[in-house]
């Protein structure tokens, strides 16, 4: 007697699908305060692991280069925070300065609104303390909050480190589950798609940071030229939201272009301010991203904005800044497994040629002959 194979309907294994997917996002939202410092320090450790090798290969203690490694990197991740720290200590001793323009600005935009569209001030001043009003009691209920979250955040930064040093101690230990995770025939495939995942985010993560540090110079270059106060502060935290695509080019140009407009008497620096980042962007786009990173992940721009609005939703700024590195690894596991290729095809940006679809002739069916 031959056994019948019962093969699921497609709207069952779609709903299995989906509730899955309910089930993984969910966990991942839920325990985001666990993944993301594990995802970060996964990042940073790959990243880390040719210092760690140049040590080893100087015959010093495993343990001891993982922590000269670790050392120095903190080094420079305090030096970038403490110069922040300073620019932005500046910028804070001349904020009443800069409210008290933007204050005059504002007041000025209302008088033109209330005269072009024949509205009374006083209706628009009321109408923008009740709303002061409702958003401070808003914020109030959200100061608890906020105090969490920074405290979970100060308490993530003191673990990334403990993370790293693990992670690069036990290399070897994860690898080889990885691979034991799979039957023996295919932990070769496994073992080669563990190595050229860990080749394109070291050369990803690389290639970003050059990219922080040539937009950083011509921004704020850029913006001594024009004049800008706080050109260097502002520059940088331009190129760090460039890291964020597409979205963070938007932020990271209307900042300066405040401050333009509320420190110059005329609209002119704003206009020019504009100009330089657009200039910035071609630069960056064209020249920049494709020698440095975009050779490195390439993914198109669709499912790169998809991502990232999907990574603000999950685990916020965090998650924007994970997002794509994520879908890099992503698209490199599809194209490595056959039955997975059509969905690494669909994340890159290689466009394939439109085939035009010849219409098949149909001949006419000859009568047969009448006998």
């Amino acid at each position: 007697m031959i056994e019948k194979k019962y093969t699921l309907p497609f709207y069952v294994k779609a709903s299995i699908f989906l509730i899955g997917m309910y089930a993984l996002i969910s966990m991942l939202y839920i325990a985001q305060d666990i993944i993301v410092p594990l995802v970060f320090s996964f990042i940073i450790a790959i990243l880390l692991n040719p210092v760690v090798n140049f040590f080893n290969r100087w015959k010093i203690n495993k343990v001891l280069s993982i922590t000269i490694t670790l050392f120095l990197f903190g080094i420079v991740f305090l030096g970038l925070g403490a110069f922040l720290v300073w620019q932005i200590s500046g910028f804070s001793e001349s904020w009443p300065i800069f409210v008290d323009k933007l204050s005059i600005m504002f007041d000025q935009s209302i008088t033109y609104l209330s005269k072009y569209f024949d509205i009374d001030r006083k209706y628009i001043y009321d109408w923008i303390a009740n709303s002061r009003k409702d958003l401070i009691n808003k914020n109030g209920m959200l100061i608890g909050q906020t105090i969490f979250s920074l405290t979970g955040s100060i308490l993530s930064l003191v673990l990334i480190p403990v993370y790293i040093f693990f992670i690069l101690y036990y290399k070897a230990l994860l690898l080889e589950f990885v691979c034991r995770l799979f039957a023996e025939d295919y932990q070769t495939k496994v073992h080669e798609i563990i190595t050229e995942i860990k080749t394109v985010v070291q050369k990803y993560i690389s290639g970003l940071m050059i990219q922080l540090v040539i937009i950083a110079i011509l921004n704020s270059v850029g913006l001594l030229i024009i004049g800008i106060d706080y050109a260097i502060l502002l520059g940088v935290l331009g190129a760090l939201l460039n890291l964020i695509p597409y979205i963070g080019g938007v932020v990271a140009v209307a900042l300066p272009m405040m401050i333009a407009f509320a420190t110059k008497s005329t609209p002119w620096p704003a206009v020019y301010v504009l100009g330089l980042y657009a200039l910035v962007q071609m630069i960056d786009n064209n020249y920049v991203v494709p020698k440095i990173v975009a050779s490195k992940v390439q993914i198109n721009a669709l499912f790169s904005i998809i991502v990232v609005l999907l990574g603000n939703a999950l685990w916020g700024v965090s998650g924007m800044f994970l997002s794509i590195p994520m879908l890099a690894i992503m698209k490199l596991i599809f194209d490595r497994i056959d039955s997975l290729k059509p969905w690494g095809f669909l994340l890159g940006d290689t466009m394939p040629n439109i085939l035009k679809l010849k219409p098949i002739s149909r001949k006419k069916k000859e009568k047969p002959p009448i006998e």
